[in-house]
This record gives C-alpha cells, structure tokens and sequence, in this order.
C-alpha cells in the first residue's frame, strides 16, 4: 500500500479510543494506537485520550483526518450532543471539532465527523461483507444498538424503511425503546433478574455478555434463552424495515457478534421470510477506521 492512499482516523468507542492510518481503497490498517476509556469519565479525561492517541499516531501535517463516533452528535460542526444516553455526558456541548484542531500536532487542516455505526457499514461496502450490494443495512451490538442504511455507498437518513434519524434504537418492541430488550445492559439485566441465584451476577467487573454466551454453549438453558429472545427481538424489529428498505444484506457487528453462533439463528428466527442475506462483519474492528479513512477521503 502506498503511504500517500492512509488517511489518519479516529475511533471514539464506548470503551476505548482508537487512532490509525488506515488505506479506504486497500481496506487495510498500517498503524494503530488505542487507549482505554471511561464513557462516564470527564471531558479533560476523554477528550484527553482522543488527543494523545492522535498525537501518538504522528500523521503528517495538514491531512483531513476521519472521526467516527457515536451519538447524539452534531456530525457537520464537530459538537457533542450527549445526554442521557449513559455515555460520555460530560462532553455535551464541546466543540470537539476545535479541541482536536488546537491540541492534535502535527496540526490537521481539518475534522470531519461521522456516526460510527455509519463508518462501520461503510467500511464494510468498500471491502467486506456489505461489499457488491446495492442496498445494505448494518447493525453493530454493544452497549447500544447502533445502524447504518446505505445506498450505493451513501447512507440515508429517510426514506422507506428508514427509521427516524436513520437510528433503529428509536423504534419500540414491545411498547418500549429497543435497547430496553436488545443491548449489554439489557440482556444482563435479564439474565440477573430471572437467574439472580446464580454466581457471578452482573455487576461482577468480569461478567459480561461474552459470560452468558460461554454458558449457552455448555448447554445453560436460561442463558441461551435470554440470548435467543433478546435477538429474535431485533430480527422481528428489522423485518418490515429491511423489506420497506429493499435491502439485499444485513451486516452485523460490534462486541455481541463475536457470539456469532448464537446470534445468527435468534436473529434469522425474527427475520423470518425476510429475503436478506445475513453476514457478520468482514473487517472486524478495521470496519469503522476503513469507513472513516473513505469518509475523509471523499472531502475535497
């Protein structure tokens, strides 16, 4: 890969940040620094990492540099919009966008911001599961359940099938949010209410989904029950919605779909009849910093 295609990328995740050089037309990653974060730590400590891990990178002066992060988020002015969503509320209102211009040395020419979950599929298209589809939809599960609906490589935020905003946690199951039955804190909180007898619960640090996934596969009938309704949830949600979209794939990613195994029937099992391929995710976590890289690359 020539040095010249890497474009230098962020990554603000709920529990880490990443910066790397990564190639968009290669789908490849040269370089990579990643620290870990508190979602619920302060500005100076998250924005602080964001900063270091960029400066640790040692891009080259004057680049367009891609920033993937969740929302809410106002994407066109780099400002923050966090607030009750659990994660990096102290943030709210910053100008992210200026912090990194004044702090990242070398100094970039500029920022341009974009939904991680949209980095993800886009990433995805260009070189890996969404890739040769027209119409695509992307999934990634962890904290949250975050979306992406692209067409031809460009996403969309309305139109049929798309939920409001282009954020399929805005749609209910059952009469309440999505993330209430699909999410971390969701399918723990689940699991403990029904199995609270049961050791390790979840507020033990080393508990987590990955726990309930390793006991569905020793044959813990509770365990893969949570896990089978909680994805069945989704795959009923995405249903009508993929159909409505047109779309010819559903990519799925995030921590959740390392439990590929157990995911994949819940999820087709809600589908249905739906006539979409289902895949995990291709690029693995080089998805969003290759999403990114294309996306800082198509700035003039």
């Amino acid at each position: 890969m020539s040095p010249g295609h890497a474009r230098p990328v962020l990554e603000l995740g709920g529990t880490h940040v990443t910066a790397a050089l990564a190639d968009p037309g290669t789908a490849t990653v040269t370089r990579r620094i990643r620290q870990t974060v508190h979602a619920r730590g302060t500005a100076e400590h998250v924005l602080g990492a964001l900063v270091r891990c960029a400066g640790e990178l040692d891009a080259a002066a004057g680049q367009v540099w891609g920033v993937a992060v969740p929302g809410p988020f106002d994407y066109d002015k780099g400002i923050a919009r966090f607030e009750g969503v659990g994660k990096f509320d102290d943030l709210y209102g910053i100008d992210v966008r200026a912090v990194l211009l004044d702090g990242v040395r070398p100094r970039p020419s500029e920022t341009v911001f974009l939904n991680d979950a949209h980095a993800f599929l886009l990433g995805e298209w260009r070189a890996g599961a969404a890739r040769g589809h027209d119409r695509c939809v992307g999934i990634t599960l962890g904290t949250g359940v975050g979306s992406a609906f692209l067409v031809a490589g460009e996403v969309r935020h309305t139109g049929p099938g798309v939920p409001p905003q282009g954020r399929i946690d805005l749609v209910e199951a059952g009469g309440r949010p999505l993330e209430d039955s699909v999410s971390r804190r969701a399918i723990l909180a689940r699991y403990g209410r029904e199995d609270g007898h049961r050791q390790g619960g979840g507020g033990a640090p080393d508990f987590d989904v990955r726990t309930i996934a390793e006991r569905a596969r020793a044959g813990e009938r509770r365990a893969r029950q949570v896990l089978d309704e909680a994805f069945t949830t989704l795959g009923t949600v995405l249903a009508p919605r993929l159909r409505a979209f047109d779309a010819t794939v559903l990519v799925v990613g995030g921590a959740m779909a390392v439990s590929w195994d157990l995911l994949r029937p819940a999820l087709r099992a809600g589908l249905g009849d739906t006539p979409v391929t289902l895949r995990p995710a291709g690029l693995g976590g080089n998805a969003a910093l290759v999403g990114a890289a294309a996306h800082a690359a198509a700035v003039p």
